[in-house]
């Protein structure tokens, strides 16, 4: 599978995911989602941390839109360490469960609006190929 289109599947996994927290019928049900959010985020940080990024910072016209992704991931990875130790039943687990869908959100839209039209312009079809093939293996390891 392309690069673009296995973030893209990813994306809307966790898109998914959030949709279903909002709509929990309850705080247990809540953190077994939270859960759920907190290791497809942490897999797909990890595969575009190790492999999409390193091969898009080549092109000169994406290190800042790298630079600015790893950032992010950073605020989420801080987000969802402290949403890991908090009750579900807690008002702050709630507000911080916002602020981590909203980030996610953020992110997701700067990549697939801003980084990803430009790197289906700088990559021909094969080695968006080769790159989809090398963040499945990546992914696989990290399940």
């Amino acid at each position: 599978m392309n690069a673009l289109e296995l973030l893209k599947q990813d994306h809307r996994k966790v898109k998914e995911l959030f949709d279903q927290a909002k709509a929990a019928a309850d705080d247990k049900q809540r953190k077994q989602i939270f859960d759920r959010i907190d290791t497809e985020l942490t897999i797909h940080a990890h595969i575009e941390e190790t492999v999409f990024y390193p091969e898009m910072q080549q092109y000169e016209e994406l290190k800042d839109m790298v630079e600015e992704a790893l950032q992010e991931h950073q605020e989420v990875t801080t987000l969802l360490d402290e949403i890991e130790t908090m009750e579900p039943n807690d008002d702050e687990f709630q507000s911080s469960l916002k602020e981590l869908m909203e980030t996610v959100e953020h992110h997701v839209q700067e990549e697939e609006d801003e980084m990803f039209p430009q790197v289906h312009e700088l990559c021909d079809e094969a080695t968006l190929e080769k790159l989809g093939q090398q963040l499945e293996s990546a992914k696989g390891k990290q399940q």
